[in-house]
């Protein structure tokens, strides 16, 4: 029995240092210096919800945006119960439209509601989606549609350097990237529509209006949790070409500011993260056999076990330099797979109760 948990701990460990290493030499990259003159329009889309703290954040990045001969900026007021509109009615209408959200829509979630809105009124050739909690280099949105048309995309999205603060953040943030580096084959997931190696980032996510236009915009994902992950699978399914890129030198963002805040982001969709009980089985013995035993063979005096928490450690670090993120808790992925697999559990929890809520909003 050692021996066949051995076995598959260094198989599965070596497997994902060898798909981190190939990601980290081959992946999409959108840098500054990629950035030209875009003629098309562009619509730059933001979704706000008590967002007062980051109003004057991010609605400066992207009044600043270079080499965009024909732009918009749309912010939609999702009823905040902050100074969020007040903060936004501070700038020139004809600089920031600013609209009020109608009603949350039965069978929708609120922000493929909110997105809903401001792709109905947006006139761009591309649309541009931003999170109220990033900041975009001047030359982010012209480098990523660049980009995207040497690449014939119909969409992008470029993955944001994720700043970290608490403990909290930097066990769980960093090993969300390396999760995908580790598992998926990015250059081969452009070229085919398989949902489980579909990856996206909607903090930052451009597409062409025809090909939005084409899946039914956000009605077709009306009621996800994941919705940038469940939009690029629609495109992806609908035949549209596009993928993730690492994007940390145009735009970064802190996701959360607390282990609390952290928590309530991750249990309102890791429920749905994996596909299901059955996926959901799978990627927490993935985790455990990548995560956990390692060390637990290591400790237990096992030359493999060392040999495969090494492969763990040194794929952490190599996506950690790849993505610009935090390498200063790659030593504590079994203290960051155990936390990981609490949350999968609590999401789980509430969501047997009917307890998963997000910005103040019951999650059906």
């Amino acid at each position: 029995m050692i021996s066949i948990l051995t076995t598959s701990v260094a198989v599965l460990t070596t497997t994902a240092w060898v798909m981190t290493v190939f990601n980290a030499l081959t992946m999409r990259v959108v840098r500054r210096s990629d950035a030209e003159l875009v003629e098309a329009s562009v619509s730059i889309l933001i979704p706000m919800r008590n967002e007062e703290s980051n109003v004057d954040v991010v609605i400066p990045t992207v009044l600043a945006q270079q080499l965009l001969s024909r732009s918009e900026v749309l912010v939609v007021d999702d009823h905040s119960t902050d100074a969020t509109f007040e903060k936004l009615s501070q700038y020139p209408e004809k600089s920031v439209r600013v609209i009020r959200s109608g009603e949350l829509l039965p069978g929708w979630l609120g922000k493929p509601n909110a997105c809903r809105q401001l792709a109905e009124v947006a006139s761009g050739k591309f649309l541009v989606f931003v999170d109220a909690d990033v900041v975009l280099d001047q030359q982010a949105i012209a480098a990523a549609i660049c980009n995207m048309q040497r690449w014939d995309w119909d969409f992008i999205s470029p993955y944001p350097h994720e700043l970290v603060g608490s403990l909290a953040e930097r066990l769980i943030q960093p090993l969300l990237q390396w999760s995908w580096m580790a598992s998926v084959p990015l250059r081969l997931a452009e070229k085919i529509s398989s949902r489980s190696m579909t990856i996206a980032n909607g903090q930052f996510f451009v597409v062409k209006r025809s090909a939005y236009t084409s899946i039914g915009g956000h009605s077709s994902i009306k009621a996800k949790v994941l919705d940038d992950l469940e939009l690029a699978r629609a495109l992806k399914s609908a035949g549209f070409r596009g993928g993730v890129a690492e994007g940390s030198q145009v735009a970064h963002c802190r996701m959360y500011s607390s282990a609390r805040e952290l928590n309530s982001g991750y249990t309102k969709s890791l429920w749905t993260a994996f596909g299901g009980v059955p996926g959901t089985l799978l990627a927490i013995a993935l985790l455990l056999w990548t995560g956990l035993f390692p060390i637990l063979l290591a400790i237990s005096g096992s030359p493999w076990g060392w040999s495969a928490f090494l492969a763990i450690w040194s794929s952490r670090l190599i996506t950690a330099v790849r993505t610009r993120s935090s390498a200063f808790t790659a030593i504590l992925h079994p203290l960051s797979t155990i936390y990981l697999i609490f949350l999968i559990g609590l999401s789980w929890r509430q969501k047997s109760q009917g307890k998963l809520q997000w910005r103040d909003r019951l999650i059906s």
